[in-house]
């Protein structure tokens, strides 16, 4: 089996995310930064991780969608999202995760299997304009503050789990 594992990362978890998730799928396994005209013909799974950032995935991950919806389909793909809400229990799921939800309602896309992964926090590494809108946010939903912390909040059993439910699929 020849596997696309395709990622759209803002800060570089999603993309340690989809290579870290490499690692467990049964098969040939590539992994490549999205690109909304992205050829995946030749692959017999494709699986697309994105991440949020200030409440949006990337436009590209749209478009990349909507051209590619009828493959995706015929593929069995999955799907991944990844976010800092993601962080609290009860929101680290496709139905939950309000940014997920939406992302398939208005695609219309129906993945064979999708989740939700917690991102991380990089203050550090910011700019100061996206270290100061991101510490609001933090602020508002409860949420780490200091600018000096980095904090991994990505679940990696999680990860595992779904990249042994993406092998059991069988496809």
């Amino acid at each position: 089996m020849k596997t696309l594992i395709l990622y759209s990362s803002h800060d570089g978890q999603t993309k340690k995310i989809a290579d870290f998730l490499s690692r467990y799928i049964d098969g040939e396994v590539y992994v490549d930064a999205l690109m909304e005209n992205y050829t995946i013909e030749s692959f017999d799974l494709v699986i697309v991780g994105a991440s949020i950032r200030y409440g949006h995935f990337n436009k590209a991950l749209y478009r990349f969608v909507e051209s590619n919806r009828y493959q995706l389909e015929q593929k069995s793909a999955v799907f991944f999202g990844v976010n800092l809400t993601a962080r609290k229990e009860g929101k680290d799921n496709p139905e939950s995760n309000t940014y997920v939800r939406k992302f398939l309602q208005r695609t219309e896309w129906k993945p064979k299997l999708a989740a939700v992964f917690a991102g991380a926090l990089f203050y550090p590494r910011y700019r100061w304009i996206d270290r100061v809108m991101i510490q609001i946010i933090m602020k508002i939903t409860g949420g780490e503050t200091d600018p000096k912390k980095e904090i991994e909040y990505t679940n990696w059993d999680k990860v595992k789990k779904f990249a042994n439910q993406i092998n059991e699929m069988g496809v």
